[in-house]
């Protein structure tokens, strides 16, 4: 059977930077369900649409196909006592614009002199890649998959 629309794609993938160091790489197999559901990267679905299990693929992606251009204003440096005691680099949290009500995802990425830095951008941002897939399976999604706009089951979304 051949990736199109609405089948749903298990993957084993690579990601590796300009250099050729690998910087993701997944430790079970992915489940995606194929066809504009923003469930993969777009450059990665595109090629590949009508590969069949077996076939591998290699997108090479500019940081505005991957994972976005880095914003210097989704950096924030704050005072320590804003967070929890047990703060530490690496750290992963949410915050919500009161105005707005949109959630953004922050990173710690440094704690000096009683103040904390916290990173807005994905940590791949900024970043040309190289992602390398080997097609695994290839099925038809189920109407209800369809529906949800996600896999259902082993490896994809269980409600």
């Amino acid at each position: 059977m051949k990736i199109t629309q609405n089948t749903a794609v298990t993957l084993n993938y690579t990601m590796f930077n300009m250099d050729g160091e690998v910087i993701d790489k997944n430790h079970e197999p992915i489940v995606y369900l194929h066809g504009g559901y923003d469930n993969i990267l777009p450059a990665v679905e595109a090629a590949l649409e009508d590969k069949t299990v077996g076939e591998t693929v290699m997108v090479t992606m500019a940081p505005d196909e991957a994972f976005g251009e880095f914003d210097a204003e989704l950096l924030r440096e704050e005072e320590i006592g804003l967070f929890p005691p047990d703060i530490e680099v690496g750290l992963m949290f949410e915050t919500r614009d009161p105005e707005t009500e949109e959630t953004f995802q922050f990173r710690v990425t440094a704690i000096d002199s009683g103040r904390v830095t916290v990173d807005g951008n994905h940590p791949l941002a900024g970043m040309s890649i190289r992602f390398e897939a080997t097609v695994l399976d290839v099925r038809a999604a189920t109407e209800e998959e369809v529906a949800h706009g996600h896999v259902h089951g082993e490896h994809g979304h269980d409600h």
